[in-house]
């Protein structure tokens, strides 16, 4: 197969798999899906989505969060761990939508990026999933998978985005990187990997991984 062949596969494979595709952080808004993807750092979605109902109940909005002490923040989101930074950072850039965007998340990559603990991917997803905006975030299923597929050099999630975005059509970035990583959470995972069972990889997939 040639490069333009594998990704027309893939993406004819994971519009057949997910036709209909959901963001697997729960959200109500701009606001609630930005707090949870900064939750879900080092941290699994089921996780974040059993957390943020217990946070959203005080605070869904950055009015109501900056009422909230730092440490009040710190002790509900504990279990989705590194609670000392991301609470910092939910109180800080809460604080700074009410002071420089009238309390809304800017729909601006550089406006996103600079609000403390928010980083590219962070805001990659915000736009695209909140926005509409295309962008393609690329989290560890996707940096995996796009290596194991040949379609990145695996180096640096940097470089693999980059190799998307090149690759696949923009029109497709925003439903294909969910279409991604529900299909590597179900097909082909970083442990108890079945090559039976990862239909894509089996097609398409590196030598080293077809052994």
């Amino acid at each position: 197969m040639t490069q333009k062949e594998r990704v027309t596969f893939v993406i004819n494979t994971l519009n057949e798999l997910y036709p209909d595709v959901p963001v697997p952080l729960d959200h109500k808004d701009a606001y609630t899906l930005l707090i949870a993807v900064l939750l879900s750092a080092q941290c699994t979605d089921v996780r974040v989505n059993q957390i943020t109902p217990l946070l959203f109940t005080k605070a869904d909005n950055p009015y109501d969060m900056v009422k909230l002490s730092v440490e009040e923040i710190q002790d509900i989101i504990r279990p989705c761990g590194l609670s000392p930074m991301k609470s910092k950072g939910i109180y800080g850039l809460s604080q700074i939508l009410i002071e420089k965007h009238n309390g809304q998340v800017p729909q601006d990559f550089e406006a996103l990026e600079a609000l403390p603990a928010v980083g590219h991917k962070t805001a990659s997803v915000v736009m695209s999933q909140a926005f509409g905006v295309p962008a393609f975030p690329v989290d560890t299923h996707i940096h995996r998978l796009m290596y194991r597929w040949n379609l990145s050099s695996g180096k640096n999630v940097v470089q693999t985005e980059k190799d998307a975005k090149r690759l696949f059509p923009k029109e497709c970035w925003n439903k294909l990187h969910l279409q991604i990583i529900w299909y590597g959470r179900e097909y082909s995972p970083a442990r108890g990997w079945n090559l039976e069972k990862d239909i894509i990889t089996r097609q398409i997939g590196r030598k080293e991984f077809l052994k």
